[in-house]
């Protein structure tokens, strides 16, 4: 009866423990900072550094779900935030001309990865490994090992730029208004499918808890600034993902994959096809976080995105994302993502020595992997 019980509280209310860790996290730091960590300015430093690791989450998760891995990302990252820096700095591209071209080239860069693990039939974590080290090595070819600055004054914007407090809180009424609509119309169809469902109590418990949320983290932005715009552009990256992981045939093909591959081939879906898009999409979120990294920075760095794999990795498996594959959703990578800047954003600011929060850091990814493995053995 007890191992049900917390088989129960890992499945069904992981997001809530989730939740409630990241509160605590921001209570203990709070405390120990003497009221310096849950300040209007270092929350927004802690969201806008939290934007770039949740882009490469909401990439990762889908790769993990699908039952890969990708070891490249921190390096293309940075690759590819090393090529906006050559081409707006180097080569006076315009700021348009120079994302679009990143953003193909990520594309290119992630199918061609997804080409060697569903035609070459490498492993996938080979591969990534792989490219960890081939796309490290290019970025400092193309930086010629040094810092590349100025970046142009748009392009910087990107990264340091605010959302104004009057749009910032209109945004927020409409994302909570999109809220409401969704959970009404995810009942009626789950009513009009005769399906069991919670009551209807829970749903506006929820709303409400995440309506209180939403003003209190827009109220506390504003006063300082508005929204850093990384993090409204993170935001509308959960939409998109979201709605493409649970409402589409893609997202349930994604999900098949993970889930049991061989069933799901006999079926007749094209599995190599699922995988290249899971690839391409992860290329086109590294290329999303290496602009971003590069506006923040306002310069390309040949050293950026260094272990920005493991701080993605982690963050989708403390988030709910499973080692086996088939499980998973963005809202808890993201969720995951605030739980690992959150940790390097406090111990920073604790002064803990450097070797200190990698251990910290590793002791949660073994414990989160550790959770899902205790979960699973619950199921089985």
């Amino acid at each position: 009866m007890q191992a049900q019980h917390i088989q129960q509280l890992f499945t069904r209310y992981k997001i809530l423990a989730l939740l409630l860790a990241v509160a605590a996290i921001w209570i203990f730091f709070h405390v120990a900072t003497e009221g310096a960590f849950v300040t209007p300015r270092n929350v927004s430093n802690l969201l806008r550094q939290m934007a770039i690791t949740g882009m490469l989450a909401c990439g990762m998760v889908f790769v993990i779900i699908a039952g890969e891995i990708d070891l490249s990302v921190g390096s293309l990252l940075g690759l590819l935030g090393g090529v906006v820096a050559v081409l707006t700095v180097n080569l006076q591209w315009s700021t348009p001309m120079a994302i679009a071209a990143v953003l193909v080239l990520g594309v290119l860069i992630g199918l061609f990865n997804g080409v060697w693990v569903t035609r070459m039939r490498v492993p996938s974590f080979i591969v990534g490994l792989g490219g960890m080290l081939a796309f490290r090595g290019a970025l400092l070819g193309v930086t010629h090992s040094s810092t590349i600055s100025p970046v142009p004054d748009d392009l910087v914007y990107l990264g340091q730029g605010y959302v104004a407090p009057m749009l910032s809180g209109l945004l927020g009424v409409v994302i909570f208004a999109a809220l409401v609509v969704l959970t009404v119309l995810r009942r009626r169809r789950r009513a009009a499918l005769q399906l069991n469902q919670l009551p209807w109590w829970t749903d506006v418990l929820k709303l409400i808890a995440i309506g209180a949320a939403l003003a209190g983290f827009i109220t506390t932005l504003n006063r300082y600034g508005g929204v850093p715009l990384p993090v409204m552009i993170l935001v509308a990256l959960l939409a998109v993902f979201t709605y493409l992981g649970t409402q589409t045939v893609l997202g349930r093909h994604i999900y098949a994959v993970g889930g049991n591959l061989e069933a799901t081939r006999l079926s007749g879906v094209n599995v190599a096809r699922v995988k290249l898009v899971v690839f391409g999409i992860m290329g086109l979120m590294c290329a999303f976080a290496g602009i971003i990294n590069t506006a923040r920075l306002a310069a390309g760095s040949p050293s950026a995105g260094s272990n920005g794999e493991l701080d993605a990795i982690a963050a989708c498996f403390i988030g709910g994302a499973s080692m086996r594959g088939g499980a998973g959703t963005v809202h808890g990578a993201l969720i995951g993502a605030l739980v690992m800047a959150s940790l390097d954003n406090g111990m920073s600011m604790m002064d803990v020595d450097t070797y200190w929060q990698y251990i910290v850091k590793g002791t949660i990814l073994v414990l989160a992997v550790w959770v899902d493995v205790l979960s699973g053995s619950q199921r089985d």
